[in-house]
């Protein structure tokens, strides 16, 4: 996304509750419903925000879904499964108790991964993480290997004809064709979404798509995290905010 599509870096309102009202609810996972990790493997779920989720949803009369970075498969083993889901930036869709909907795996990829645990074998810090249709490097254990590791994946992007999806401390490279802005979009034209107003909730750049669409479609996006460019109106200073919002919203609708 062209930074002149991003505000300046400006300190937002917290969002009303009233924005809950009537919303089609789409929320990012890593740094927004939990606290970023080292490790994107070490991070954990617990029941009681599953429940809050699953209250919130159906106060929502089924009007929330997950839009992640990670695959679908990943967020249905961390607890997810009975939520309608939207993973690898929209790539890959699911609804509870239905089979994934996304590309398959492709050998690009797997060369890629290849290339990722090569470069990573003599520089302590670096995490490749494996998913079902894309590869991340993680670099937020090993800073210093940052810029080299960006200039791998662009190289290899271009040698397979892959996008670059960066993030925080991370590059990852997947097939083209949707993002998160996207993949609200999709969402929306499901009966279970429409009728509502889209409210974006995400902490990373890749979550600016989802914030456009959502404004686009007459809603809009909270950002959740210190002050920076974004599309998003309103914003959450952290995760422990982002569940009390939605715990005071899950309330407020019942």
């Amino acid at each position: 996304m062209p930074d002149s599509a991003l505000a300046p870096a400006i300190a937002l309102p917290p969002p009303p509750l009233s924005l809950l009202e009537g919303a089609a609810l789409f929320l990012d996972f890593d740094g927004t419903l939990t606290p970023l990790v080292h490790r994107p493997d070490a991070v954990s779920v617990d029941d009681i925000l599953i429940d809050l989720l699953a209250r919130l949803r159906d106060r929502l009369d089924g009007r929330l879904a997950i839009v992640s970075g990670r695959s679908i498969a990943t967020l249905q083993e961390l607890g997810f499964g009975d939520f309608q889901l939207a993973g690898t930036h929209g790539l890959e869709f699911a609804k509870s108790g239905e089979a994934i909907e996304g590309p398959a795996r492709l050998p690009a990829i797997d060369a890629v991964e290849s290339a990722f645990h090569a470069f990573a074998d003599d520089r302590p810090g670096l995490l490749i993480e494996r998913k079902s249709i894309s590869v991340g490097l993680h670099f937020r254990g090993g800073q210093q290997w940052g810029e080299q590791a960006d200039a791998l994946a662009e190289s290899l992007a271009k040698e397979h004809g892959l996008v670059v999806q960066r993030g925080k401390m991370m590059v990852e490279l997947r097939p083209g064709g949707a993002d998160k802005g996207s993949a609200v979009q999709v969402l929306m034209r499901l009966p279970e979404m429409m009728g509502g107003v889209p409210v974006f909730v995400g902490d990373d750049v890749t979550d600016e798509e989802g914030f456009v669409a959502a404004s686009e479609l007459g809603g809009a996006g909270i950002l959740v995290g210190a002050p920076r460019p974004t599309a998003a109106r309103f914003c959450l200073e952290q995760v422990a905010a982002v569940r009390h919002y939605l715990a005071q919203g899950a309330a407020q609708l019942g």
